[in-house]
């Protein structure tokens, strides 16, 4: 018996270690919005050095890059968040989105789904342009560029009304209703680069798309721990948020260079707080992009519904009074610039106002919902009025920062010793179905500035997976990596069976291959 119980102890004790990796690992992957450009407040410029002005917006730091497979059959592959899309697109009512995903068998699956709206934002690409001419135009001009990469996904612009009517559905309703009381879900607009609520049923008869998803259902779903200094770690995405956003008074104390002194800042105001600051014994904070701001909204959340912001109860947000006089909660910026660079993003975590008229005169709505993303001008005065709902543009907006947690997770050795030379190791198990683990080692050298805290675009660490024909299939790392042995996991469900390479590169200093063979 006692044999039995000490057995039964070391299985327990297993099982509840691998399930505690398993919930602290990473499994939301933020896709980068793939901006390469710099702006300033109106333009492309040429990229700005650690300290200049606009220095820390998106195209500084580097993410997972967008990698995307064609399976062949109808179906693509992201190669970063592990969803399987349908390459088309099938035009539709809000309302029978949920019976047409059942009813689909698109490359021989059955399993489809809508998408939620964080699902389907992370196919969003911020090398889109809206394009210059007049939105409501019935057809696009000639500079328009999807928001979405039409080398794997079909796309149309909207062919009934305005051209930019390319509105894509989410099965993710908003707990409250926009414009005059319309129930409402979120979509993702791949033409005009934006996510807003959308009317359930939509009066002008103007149909919505759909591209259905499956695989991966807790894609989206965010693992928070208070840190308990004032910082949130998500371990769902690896990265590191404060509690607490610019209008909190432990900030606003730094704030007499800037325009206002509540919290509120522009564009540039926001990217010079969030790069020199220090705090929580941090000084590698930065304003986070657009999808990894997204990331951390709770769509079940709304002033309305919960009196509260649309984000989960461990972060603080600063309250405001809204351009209606209603007590709200603020919109936040994002370092993303919305080509062609005078606008940069925002997203809602309070009403998304706008100003219109629905019979009894011109009025302040909800038109768009919390957890809405559009664009503000960089810099000017704040106004309302602006588009087809009248959007409120603030120009000051709030700063929630963030950072990157030390990821992957660096494995060392038993006296704590960092490597001193680079090597890649042969995966382990190989064969493999589905998963196999794979561990290198990164140096400590003054000659690799990457180990240092300094960020931006220099070197960074790079492993991808390729097939035989020499084809990307999966870029498993690309980012700034500590000094240490690092091992992270390779999940090839979606790949079929046969022989693999992978490949670790760090600038010039360190290239190597190896072999994997992946038996299904």
């Amino acid at each position: 018996m006692k044999r039995y119980n000490s057995a039964f102890r070391r299985i327990f004790i297993i099982v509840f270690f691998f399930s505690t990796v398993i919930m602290f690992a990473q499994s939301y992957k933020i896709v980068d919005t793939g901006q390469n450009d710099f702006y300033n407040n109106t333009s492309v410029i040429t990229a700005p050095n650690s300290g200049d002005a606009f220095y820390g917006q998106d195209a500084q730091y580097i993410g997972n890059q967008p990698s995307y497979t064609d399976n062949g059959d109808g179906t693509v592959t992201d190669n970063v968040t592990g969803l399987m899309w349908q390459k088309s697109f099938i035009t539709l009512n809000w309302g029978d989105s949920e019976s047409e995903a059942a009813s689909a068998n698109t490359g021989g699956y059955t399993d489809w789904r809508v998408p939620t709206i964080k699902e389907l934002y992370s196919l969003i690409l911020f090398t889109g342009n809206q394009g210059t001419g007049n939105p409501s135009s019935t057809s696009p001009p000639v500079d328009a560029v999807p928001f979405i990469d039409t080398d794997v996904f079909e796309f149309e612009y909207g062919q009934v009304a305005r051209y930019i009517d390319a509105q894509y559905v989410t099965s993710t309703v908003y707990t409250s209703t926009t414009m005059n009381g319309n129930p409402t879900f979120f979509g993702v607009n791949f033409a005009d680069g934006r996510i807003k609520g959308y009317p359930q049923v939509r009066p002008e008869g103007v149909p919505y798309y759909a591209r259905f998803v499956r695989g991966g259902s807790n894609y989206g779903e965010n693992n928070f721990t208070d840190n308990g200094d004032n910082t949130i770690t998500d371990f769902a995405t690896e990265l590191m948020w404060t509690k607490l956003d610019s209008g909190d008074e432990i900030f606003t104390s730094l704030f007499s260079n800037y325009t206002y002194e509540d919290g509120s800042l522009n564009w540039a105001e926001a990217l010079d707080f969030a790069e020199n600051i220090s705090f929580a014994g941090h000084d590698d904070w930065r304003l986070p992009n657009a999808k990894e701001l997204q990331s951390i909204l709770d769509y079940s959340k709304s002033p309305d519904a919960t009196n509260s912001p649309a984000i989960n109860d461990f972060f603080e947000s600063t309250p405001i009074v809204n351009e209606a006089g209603q007590p709200d909660y603020p919109s936040y910026w994002a370092s993303t610039t919305f080509n062609p660079g005078r606008d940069a993003v925002v997203i809602f975590f309070g009403r998304a106002l706008g100003y219109m008229d629905f019979g009894s005169g011109s009025q302040f709505y909800d038109v768009h919902g919390a957890g809405a993303q559009r664009t503000d001008p960089k810099v000017g005065e704040p106004s309302y009025g602006f588009g087809p709902q009248g959007d409120v543009r603030r120009v000051y907006n709030y700063v929630r920062l963030v950072r990157d947690t030390d990821s992957p997770t660096s494995v060392g050795d038993e006296n704590n010793n960092t490597p001193d030379s680079f090597e890649l190791e042969q995966n382990y198990p190989n064969p493999f179905n589905p998963t196999t683990k794979i561990k290198f080692s990164i140096p400590t050298s003054p000659q690799t500035p990457l180990l240092s805290k300094e960020r931006g675009r220099g070197e960074i660490v790079i492993i991808k997976v390729y097939d035989l024909l020499g084809c990307e299939v999966a870029k498993l790392i690309n980012q700034p990596m500590a000094a240490g042995t690092h091992e992270i996991e390779f999940d090839a469900s979606n790949l079929p069976s046969g022989m693999y390479f992978y490949r670790l590169n760090v600038g010039d200093k360190f290239n190597s291959v190896k072999k994997m063979m992946l038996l299904k």
